[in-house]
Order: C-alpha cells, then sequence, then structure tokens
C-alpha cells in the first residue's frame, strides 16, 4: 500500500531529519577536545593533515585558529558555538576571522562526512524503509505506516531514530514530523539541535502563521524583499491575501503556490528514487585570477574541474548535452553560460570544449574568484542508448542527427 494514500487508515505524518551542524559535528568526533568551542570547517587541506592525524591527543594550543588565515576559502559549517558570533555557512574566511578571531578552522573531509552519511541513513532505513535522501546531511521519511509513527503524532518513532543514530554514529539530529513535507522542514528547526517537534493541521495558526515567511523552503531573498514590499511579512499575512492577488502578483505558478504554503498545503510524496538534474563540479580560488595573466593555472583547474564532472557521470551511469560554466567575480556578482551539444556525453574532452565555448560568451577581462563546470540535461547511459537506437532505424532518423551536428562549430578553450 501507498503511505500517501492511505489516509483513510492513517494519518499522513511526514517527517525531516536534519543533522546538527553535520560536518563540524563529525570533527567533534575525532577531536573531542573541541567540543564547546568555536569551530568552522572550510578551505583545503592545506598540508595541515600530519599534525591534524593526532587527533584526540592533539593540545588546543596546536590547532589553527582563524586569526591567521590569508585567502578566499569559505565556511562550509560551523559549530553551535561559532555561530554565535555570527559565523556561518558560505561566509568567507577572512571575514568570519574579524568576526571570531579565536574560533579553530579545521580542513573539510568530504570521504569523511559522506561515511557517516551512509551510516545515519541506513540506520533510518532500519526502521523506517521510505525515505527520501535530500543530501548528505538531511531526509524525509514516510512515518506514515510505519510502527510507531502515529504514536503522539510520529514523536514515538522520530525518539527511536534519534536514538539509533546516535547509538550508530555518536551524532546528534534534529527532527520534525508533520502531515507534509513542506511543514516536517520547518519543524525541525523549532527544536535544534537534537530535538524532536510534531506539528499538526491544528497548530497552523498558532505555530506557522507567526513564522516569518522566509522560513518557508522556496521563498528566497528575492520573494521575501517583494512580499515585505507589499506589507507582507509573516506566512498569517500572506494567508490573508487571496489566492487571485497572488497569482496576479507574483505568477500563476508561484502565486498558487505562496497560497498553498501560507495555508500549510503541500501534497508532494517522498521518493525514494530520483534521477540527478545535473552534475557539477566548482573550486573558490585562494586568489583572484585572471584569464590571460593566470592563463596556465586556469586551464589546468579546469581541465580537473571538466575531468571530475566526467568521472562523476561516468560512475553513476549518466551523459547529459548541456554544459555550461560558472563564474564569480572578484565583486561576487555570478555569471553563467551553458550550450547544448548534439549528442549526450560523459567524455571530459567533448566536456572540456563544449564549456571553453561557453567562456568565449563571458567577460574574462576581469578577475574571478570562482569558477565551476555544470553538464545537465541528463539521461542514464542505458535511456540514452535506447534513443540512440529509436533515432537510427526511425526514418530520417541519422539524417536529422547529422544535421544537427553540422550545426555544432568546432570548440577552442579560452584558457
Amino acid at each position: 500500500m501507498n503511505p500517501s494514500t492511505s489516509a483513510a487508515k492513517h494519518l499522513r505524518r511526514i517527517a525531516h531529519l536534519d543533522m546538527d551542524a553535520f560536518y563540524a559535528s563529525v570533527e567533534l568526533l575525532r577531536y573531542p577536545q573541541l567540543k564547546g568551542l568555536p569551530v568552522v570547517i572550510g578551505g583545503g587541506r592545506r598540508g595541515v593533515d600530519e599534525v591534524l592525524a593526532q587527533g584526540a591527543s592533539l593540545p588546543l594550543e596546536a590547532f589553527p585558529r582563524l586569526s591567521g588565515y590569508t585567502g578566499r576559502g569559505v565556511i562550509t559549517t560551523a559549530t553551535y558555538a561559532a555561530r554565535q558570533f555570527g559565523v556561518g555557512s558560505a561566509m568567507g574566511l577572512m571575514k568570519a576571522a574579524r568576526l571570531c578571531p579565536q574560533a579553530i578552522l579545521l580542513p573539510v573531509d568530504f570521504d569523511e562526512y559522506r561515511r557517516f552519511s551512509r551510516r545515519f541513513k541506513s540506520v533510518i532505513l532500519g526502521m523506517a524503509p521510505l525515505m527520501e535522501d535530500r543530501g548528505v546531511d538531511e531526509v524525509y521519511i514516510d512515518f506514515t505506516e510505519v510502527p510507531g509513527g502515529q504514536e503522539e503524532g510520529g514523536r514515538v518513532l522520530a525518539l527511536r531514530i534519534q536514538q539509533g543514530i546516535f547509538d550508530a554514529t555518536g551524532l546528534t539530529c534534529s527532527v520534525g514530523v508533520a502531515p507534509n513535507k513542506l511543514l516536517a522542514k520547518m519543524a525541525s528547526e523549532f527544536n535544534k539541535p537534537n530535538g524532536v517537534s510534531v506539528v499538526h493541521e491544528q497548530d497552523l495558526q498558532p505555530l506557522i502563521w507567526p513564522l516569518p515567511c522566509r522560513k518557508v523552503n522556496g521563498v528566497g531573498p528575492k520573494a521575501e524583499a517583494r512580499l515585505l514590499a507589499h506589507g507582507i511579512h509573516t506566512l498569517g499575512e500572506l494567508a490573508e491575501r487571496p489566492r487571485d492577488w497572488l497569482v496576479a502578483n507574483f505568477g500563476k505558478a508561484y502565486g498558487a503556490w505562496l497560497h498553498d504554503a501560507a495555508w500549510g498545503r503541500d501534497d508532494r510524496a517522498v521518493v525514494t528514487e530520483s534521477e540527478p538534474v545535473s552534475m557539477s563540479r566548482e573550486t573558490t580560488f585562494e586568489r583572484d585570477l585572471h584569464a590571460v595573466h593566470d592563463r596556465r593555472e586556469l586551464g589546468d583547474l579546469f581541465t580537473r574541474l571538466c575531468e571530475n564532472v566526467a568521472a562523476d557521470l561516468q560512475r553513476k551511469g549518466y551523459v547529459g548535452r548541456t554544459i555550461g560554466v560558472k563564474l564569480r567575480y572578484d565583486d561576487f556578482r555570478i555569471v553563467t553560460r551553458d550550450q547544448t551539444v548534439a549528442e549526450p556525453t560523459a567524455d571530459a574532452a567533448v566536456i572540456r570544449r563544449a564549456a571553453g565555448q561557453c567562456l568565449k560568451r563571458v567577460d574574462l577581462t576581469r578577475r574571478f574568484r570562482l569558477l565551476g563546470v555544470r553538464v545537465g540535461s541528463l539521461l542514464s547511459v542505458a535511456e540514452a542508448g535506447r534513443l540512440a537506437a529509436g533515432e537510427a532505424s526511425a526514418p530520417g532518423g541519422s539524417r536529422a542527427r547529422g544535421n544537427e551536428a553540422q550545426q555544432t562549430l568546432p570548440l577552442e578553450p579560452s584558457f
């Protein structure tokens, strides 16, 4: 039975589980002497591996501090103790150094974070098999038909999962349980860290409507600014606006969605398997680079990004036709460009040529601090093979592909 359609038997209960300061918490398992201290995770390994390898035996004075940092790195995450100083994810490390110079700086270790991610998700699947993976540190879970998923609105099962994750990993998480994904995501933020929050339909007015509209996943800074310009600050104020008014001012799709969100409506199912839309790799430089003056260094970085994206595609069994680049200039302005190639590909050389052509359509006279490469319009290798076979056997199929290929100009990289 599909839990999403079992409302006659059980109330729909969806959980959003978010690991608490995940990367930082994993590092605190490795360095328990840092517990309670401001710690930020970010930047490259920077040659500190040998020192940090001492683990729990490393004295506090031996850890690198933010006060000595110079470079262009950004924070991946921070402990709650560091966040009290205004330090947070995506902030430049040099800015963070001004806010909290005494914070300890640790390099990212994605291999270790992925290892712990697999461990906590395996615990969840052992208790509740309908889980939607939303990244390395968060998931949605359908509690509806799972033992304990209805008890106390789902609190019993949430506490059981919390304990199981802690026993298996030593890490804590926060869980929100609600009638749908939208409300569950909001609820998981109510009682951080290591909390469980349960929301029922009748809690919409007292718990949800007083919140700022920005608390809804899907209302970004630009939408928030437009709502504020109309005098809409809270979800309750948003709910007072008629659907037709929202559609007229925010567009047919987004306006209707805003109305549903304000009233706590969301019928999205928990999806246990989904296809990726795109794959990308990007890097932030330690210093701003220039396409002419730093041509060799950029060329090497660019090639490596293309090779890494190609390796990701090949490892996961995908090919793509839309290839693009992303640049962040020294004033933090972001530009993207993309183009479609004739045949779906996971070949590093093809990706580099197409991405190089995209670079010719951006301003390369200015220095920039970030470079990224993306491949979208993905198909599985099997699906691409079936489509190719169908085109080849269809009347005019080979000719149509040939014409498309002729429209693709020779590609030369910009560096």
